[in-house]
């Protein structure tokens, strides 16, 4: 199945001298977010740790080029566009605001009134408004104005708030942006019209297993993961548990608890890390084998059951294995109970939705303070829903950084 003319066609059509002859479509899109401020701003914006806290620790940006990695090669094997996949994963954390999920849940407080926020309905915003490359006739932006396919592999929850009984805290599409979210959507098929396409849900694990594997590998680097510790048997049962309430509600403990035993068993995690050359080898070595142990596991049980050719929009599924899904919350349960859920973590977390709710509330008394880019939109704003909009894009656009500095300037 090849990608059809619709898939490539652009929201606002385009002057055909503005096309580079030696790029196709989707190679432009990869390039218009690779060259986008979004992105760059990505360097600034909490992964797990804070950005400025070590020399070796990833931020928003060095976890969206690892995923595209990963999402490329995976892509590929699948018979997607690479262009396609990558520019998805480039992309997917785009929306999230300072300091990562925290913000983000401190935001969604903010806007509840507005229709919330979430960061991968920012992400489209940002993707067909906010960032400027191309507008209507009317001067109205449309963001970078990527194509249909390009968006609709970005959209990992393909629907409104509320709308998905599963979900009901996830979303894609603010409904301020229903008309563009409907155009990329209208290709999807009538009898399964929440389906991801496959591109998305390619993205979807590329993202799963980096911040799965790499997170544990920032924790262990940062001394705040004892690879000895975490093989007790009390401690695996703690992180099954943690697992379960987290992230894997569907399995039971001693299916999560087995699970981990066997990654232990199978030799790809050290029994100790040292911090010289040789233990930081063996700690990359872990990383690089449980990347291709959850990816090669994927691909083979999507290729099982839906054949080989190119599995490309709507033609398939990506399958992932219950036994390795398993192994990789286990991982997700080891970054949360070792970094994310310690007293100084959560201690810090509170400091940092007191700054969100304090930019918020000063932009609210001092529009003149916002950024130029979004000024305008603030002084033609419609109502007051729309213009609250309009600030939480402001606050959800800063990094980690400036945020800090503008709530010690504003205090």
């Amino acid at each position: 199945m090849s990608y059809s003319t619709e898939d490539r066609q652009r929201f606002v059509r385009e002057d055909p001298a503005l096309k580079r002859a030696d790029r196709d479509d989707f190679a432009r899109d990869r390039a218009r977010v690779l060259h986008s401020a979004a992105l760059r701003r990505l360097a600034a914006k909490t992964q797990v740790l804070q950005p400025d806290s070590d020399d070796f620790i990833r931020n928003r940006l060095t976890h969206s080029l690892e995923v595209a990695q990963i999402g490329r090669e995976f892509g590929q094997a699948l018979g997607c566009s690479a262009d396609v996949v990558d520019t998805a994963c480039l992309a997917h954390d785009l929306g999230h605001p300072p300091f990562g999920h925290n913000g983000e849940r401190a935001l969604d407080e903010l806007a509840r009134d507005i229709g919330g926020f979430e960061g991968n309905a920012q992400t489209l915003r940002i993707l067909t408004r906010l960032e400027a490359k191309r507008a209507r006739p009317d001067g109205t932006s449309v963001g970078l104005n990527l194509t249909r396919a390009s968006l609709d592999a970005t959209s990992k929850y393909p629907w409104f708030r509320g709308a998905n009984d599963a979900s009901p805290a996830k979303f894609g599409s603010y409904v301020d942006d229903r008309e563009i979210f409907e155009w990329i959507r209208s290709t999807a098929p009538a009898d399964r019209h929440q389906q991801r396409c496959v591109e998305a849900q390619v993205m979807d694990w590329a993202d799963d297993v980096a911040y799965s594997v790499h997170d544990v590998e920032d924790g262990v680097i940062a001394g705040l993961i004892d690879v000895g510790v975490m093989r007790s048997c009390s401690e695996v049962d703690h992180l099954a548990d943690l697992a379960h309430d987290l992230y894997a509600p569907g399995f039971d403990t001693a299916f999560l608890a087995a699970a981990f035993e066997r990654l232990l068993e199978s030799g790809v995690v050290p029994s100790e890390h040292r911090p010289d050359r040789q233990g930081v080898a063996a700690l990359k070595d872990m990383a690089s084998r449980l990347i291709g142990r959850f990816v090669g596991a994927a691909e083979t049980a999507t290729r099982d059951r839906f054949g080989q050719g190119p599995l490309t929009r709507y033609a398939a599924d990506v399958v992932i294995p219950d036994t390795v899904l398993a192994e990789c919350v286990m991982l997700k349960a080891v970054a949360a109970r070792y970094v994310m859920l310690t007293d100084d973590r959560i201690h810090l977390l509170e400091q940092q939705r007191e700054v969100i709710h304090m930019l918020v509330d000063t932009y609210r008394r001092r529009p003149e303070l916002l950024d130029p880019m979004l000024a305008p939109d603030f002084a033609h704003a419609p109502d007051d829903a729309a213009g609250t909009r309009v600030i939480i894009d402001q606050v959800a656009s800063l990094t980690d950084k400036r945020a800090w500095s503008l709530a010690r300037e504003w205090q």
